[in-house]
C-alpha cells in the first residue's frame, strides 16, 4: 500500500514542523551502543572529523549552513509547474550542442567552391558559412545529429517558454508580488525568439537568406533611420559582408549570456517569492505548499531532464529538420517556393502576407505601411501589451493584495477570454503565413484565402472572446450547482408514484472547499466628490488637472465594471 507523501510548507507563515520520530527503547539503544563500542572504528572517526572540519571550513567562508534550508524548499506537485523545467533543460541541451557546433562552424561570407562530400553541390560557389554547415552535416562524425538536436531543442525551448507564460497568465501568477518575474519571463521569450532567428540565419542557405531579406525590408520601412540601420547591420548595401559574422557573435555570446543571466535571476526570484499553488485545504495566500526539493522534486526533475534529453536525441536522429542542402546557397535573385519560417516568427510572415498594399508620402519620406505595420508596429504593440498587462489589470481592478493561490481560468472570465482572443489572433496570423501552401494543397484561390484570413483576423478574436467568456461563466455556474446539489450519479430511479429522478451524490469536503475558496471581487465604485461640477468655474491649472484626474478615474471605474460585470456568485 502506498503511503501518502509528506508535504512541506514555506512562505509567509512558518513551515509545519515534521512529526518527531518515536523514541527508541532503552534496551535497543543500549544494544546498539554496546555493538558500536565493542569494535572501535578509527577510520570512521577520522572520516567524520574530516567531513566536519571541511564543512566548518566552507561555512566560515560561504553560506553552507543556510543552503540546507533550500533542500527543504517546497515545490508545487502539479504537472503544469514543470513547464519551466522543460524550458530550462532545453536551454542546457542547447548550450551543450551549441558548444560542439562552434568548433566546426565558420561564419565567413567569402565565396569558395564547395569541395565536400555532398556531390550535387560539388564545385558550386558557396559562402564559407554554408560550406561549413554542409561539412558539419556530412563530414563531421555525429555532426548532423548534433545539429538537428540543436534545432529541435531550440523549438522546444521557445515553445516551453511560451506555454509556461500562458500558464502564468491564465492562473494569475503574474500578480503581486511577481510582476517583476513576469517582466523577466517576457524578456526571456523575446530574447529566445531573437536567438532562434539568429541561429536560423547562420547557415546562409536560400531559406534563411530569404528571412534576412525580410529583415532588411523591415529596416528600410522605418522612416528616416531605416536606411542607416540597414547599412549598419549588413555592413553596406544588401546583402553586405558583415551580417553572418555579426549574427554569429550575437548568437553564441551576447544573447546566450543575457539568457543565462535572466534565467538565474528568474530562479532567484522564484526561490525568494515562493511558488504559487492551486487552491485546496491548507493552501492559503500566506503559505506555499508542495513537495520538498530533496528527494521528491529532485527525483521528478531529474527524470524530466532525462526524458527531454532522450526525446530530443531521438527527434534529432530520426526526424529531419532544416535540410539546407536541399535549399542550396543563398542568392539575392532567387526565392524558394513554399518558404516557411519557424513557428515563433511565422506570425510576422502571415501579417506581411495579408496586409493590403498601402503607402504614403510625408515630408519627402515614403511610409511603407504594408511593411512597417506588420513587422514593426504590430510586434511592438504585442510585446508592450505583454509587459504592461499585470500593471494594467492591477490598475483596472484595484487589487493590490499579495496572491499565492492560482486562479482557475473560469473564475476570471474576462482575463481568460482576453488570453484566448490573443491566441486566436496569433493563430490566424500563423496560418496566414502559409496561405500559399494551404491554397495549393486544398486547390482554392490564393486571393480568396487571403481575404478570408483578413476577415478572420478581425472577427476571430472577438468571437473567441465572447465564446470563452460564456463558457467560463457556464462552467462556474456548473461548479456552484455541484456544490449545492451534488454530483450527478448517472443513475435513474423510479419512485413509487411512477416518476423518474436522478439521485445526486454529495461532494467531498475537500472538493467543496476547493470550489468555494475563491475571491468575489467587486467593481470599483466612483469616489464621492470626484465630479467636475466644482471645477467648471476654475480655469487654472489645478482645475484642469482635477478634471483630467476625474476623467481618468471615470475610465478606470468603467473598465472595472466591464471586467467584473458578469459574475456567478
Amino acid at each position: 500500500m502506498m503511503m501518502p507523501r509528506r508535504r512541506t510548507r514555506s512562505g509567509g507563515m512558518p513551515e509545519q514542523r515534521p512529526e518527531q520520530a518515536p523514541q527508541r527503547t532503552p534496551e535497543r539503544t543500549s544494544e546498539r551502543t554496546s555493538e558500536r563500542t565493542s569494535e572501535p572504528a578509527p577510520e570512521r572517526t577520522r572520516a567524520g572529523r574530516a567531513a566536519r572540519g571541511s564543512f566548518e571550513y566552507l561555512d566560515d567562508r560561504l553560506p553552507a549552513a543556510e543552503g540546507g534550508s533550500l533542500l527543504r524548499k517546497a515545490f508545487p506537485d502539479h504537472w503544469s509547474f514543470l513547464l519551466g523545467e522543460l524550458a530550462l533543460y532545453s536551454l542546457i541541451l542547447l548550450l551543450l550542442t551549441g558548444t560542439f557546433l562552434t568548433f566546426f562552424f565558420h561564419p565567413g561570407e567569402n565565396e569558395i567552391r564547395y569541395d565536400g562530400s555532398y556531390l550535387p553541390l560539388k564545385g558550386v560557389l558557396v559562402t564559407e558559412a554554408y560550406a561549413s554547415t554542409l561539412d558539419i552535416s556530412f563530414d563531421v562524425r555525429g555532426g548532423l545529429l548534433i545539429r538537428q538536436i540543436h534545432h529541435w531543442a531550440a523549438l522546444v525551448f521557445v515553445t516551453a517558454i511560451g506555454v509556461h507564460m500562458l500558464r502564468v497568465f491564465f492562473t494569475g501568477a503574474f500578480r503581486k508580488p511577481r510582476e517583476v518575474n513576469w517582466v523577466v519571463g517576457v524578456t526571456l521569450f523575446v530574447l529566445s525568439v531573437a536567438e532562434g532567428f539568429c541561429g536560423y540565419s547562420l547557415p546562409d542557405d536560400l531559406l534563411s537568406g530569404t528571412g534576412l531579406r525580410v529583415v532588411q525590408s523591415m529596416l528600410l520601412s522605418i522612416p528616416v533611420a531605416g536606411t542607416y540601420l540597414s547599412f549598419f547591420l549588413f555592413g553596406g548595401e544588401y546583402p553586405g559582408e558583415e551580417i553572418i559574422p555579426r549574427l554569429y557573435v550575437t548568437h553564441i555570446l551576447l544573447i546566450p549570456g543575457l539568457l543565462v543571466a535572466l534565467v538565474v535571476l528568474h530562479l532567484i526570484l522564484v526561490v525568494y517569492l515562493k511558488h504559487t499553488h492551486w487552491g485546496g485545504p491548507g493552501r492559503t495566500e500566506k503559505n506555499a505548499v508542495g513537495q520538498p526539493m530533496v528527494p521528491q522534486f529532485a527525483a521528478k526533475s531529474a527524470g524530466l531532464s532525462m526524458m527531454v534529453f532522450g526525446i530530443l536525441t531521438v527527434l534529432g536522429g530520426i526526424v529531419q529538420i532544416n535540410p539546407v542542402w536541399n535549399y542550396g546557397p543563398y542568392r539575392t535573385d532567387q526565392v524558394s517556393t513554399g518558404a516557411q519560417p519557424d513557428w515563433y516568427v511565422g506570425f510576422l510572415e502571415g501579417a506581411l502576407r495579408i496586409m493590403p498594399p498601402f503607402e504614403t508620402q510625408l515630408w519627402g519620406h515614403t511610409f511603407m505601411w504594408n511593411i512597417l505595420i506588420p513587422t514593426v508596429i504590430l510586434p511592438g504593440l504585442l510585446f508592450l501589451g505583454l509587459y504592461l498587462y499585470p500593471f494594467l489589470e492591477k490598475w483596472v481592478t484595484g487589487d493590490s493584495a499579495e496572491h499565492h493561490v492560482c486562479d482557475r481560468p473560469r473564475e476570471r472570465p474576462v482575463r481568460t477570454a482576453l488570453g484566448v482572443g490573443g491566441i486566436t489572433f496569433y493563430a490566424v496570423l500563423l496560418l496566414a503565413g502559409g496561405n500559399d501552401i494551404i491554397a495549393y494543397g486544398f486547390g482554392v484561390s490564393l486571393n480568396g484565402l487571403t481575404w478570408l484570413f483578413r476577415v478572420l483576423l478581425v472577427l476571430g478574436p472577438v468571437a473567441a472572446f465572447m465564446v470563452t467568456k460564456r463558457l467560463c461563466l457556464a462552467l462556474r455556474a456548473h461548479d456552484l450547482e455541484r456544490v449545492h446539489e451534488g454530483e450527478e450519479t448517472g443513475e435513474v430511479h423510479q419512485t413509487v408514484e411512477g416518476g423518474l429522478g436522478e439521485p445526486r451524490r454529495p461532494l467531498s469536503q475537500r472538493e467543496r472547499y476547493t470550489l468555494l475558496m475563491r475571491q468575489a471581487p467587486r467593481p470599483l465604485e466612483p469616489a464621492r466628490g470626484n465630479g467636475t461640477e466644482d471645477d467648471e468655474g476654475d480655469s487654472g491649472g489645478d482645475g484642469r488637472g482635477r478634471r483630467v484626474a476625474a476623467r481618468r478615474e471615470q475610465l478606470r471605474v468603467t473598465l472595472s465594471r466591464w471586467y467584473y460585470q458578469d459574475r456567478i456568485d
